[in-house]
């Protein structure tokens, strides 16, 4: 069985630029508590969004493992719209209401979900059996998730804190369990 944990990332400070966003202060202690609650089970790799709070958030784990980050550039959040939207709700809503959809400058539901289920196929066959812990966002872990299984969609990612953790046990490339290990 190959275990992935999605860690999505702590609160972050909002600044314009997607890239060089920072944890707040809450950030950084909720990011603390991220490996106590991973902990009891060893990890082989970490990889993550190239963004830093994705980065920031795994952090301590890999430092913990002493393992590197990996960047994959395809786990980046999803880009919902080229210039900032006048409604953030109605905007989310509507690329989930219909997957195809995209707004000027961003990527629909189908377009980001194909670019990181990519990314998960790809850790599934390289590390396959092993324990990796990814850095990443709530749009498009929650668009993965609903790759493997429908349950996983709009009203699931209304729910997610921030950060929280997802344990995915897969066989193969086939999802088998999952189990949410942040506790509020």
């Amino acid at each position: 069985m190959t275990n992935l944990y999605f860690v999505r990332h702590a609160h972050s400070i909002y600044t314009p630029d997607e890239w060089e966003r920072p944890l707040s202060e809450k950030g950084y202690i909720d990011a603390e508590r991220i490996l106590a609650l991973i902990q009891p089970d060893s990890i082989d790799v970490v990889v993550s969004s190239p963004y830093k709070r994705a980065v920031q958030t795994v952090e301590g784990v890999a430092e913990y493992f002493n393992r590197e980050i990996e960047i994959f550039e395809d786990l980046k959040e999803r880009t919902l719209t080229g210039k900032p939207a006048e409604d953030f709700t109605e905007a989310i809503t509507k690329v989930w209401e219909d997957p195809n959809f995209a707004w000027e400058g961003g990527e629909s539901n189908i377009a980001a979900q194909a670019r990181g289920v990519k990314v998960i196929h790809h850790l599934l066959e390289k590390y396959e059996g092993k324990n990796v812990a990814i850095g990443t966002h709530g749009n498009i872990m929650v668009l993965i998730m609903n790759y493997f299984d429908k349950r996983y969609d709009f009203s699931f990612w209304n729910g997610l804190d921030m950060p929280d953790i997802y344990k995915l046990t897969f066989d193969g490339d086939v999802l088998v369990g999952v189990s949410r290990l942040w506790e509020r």
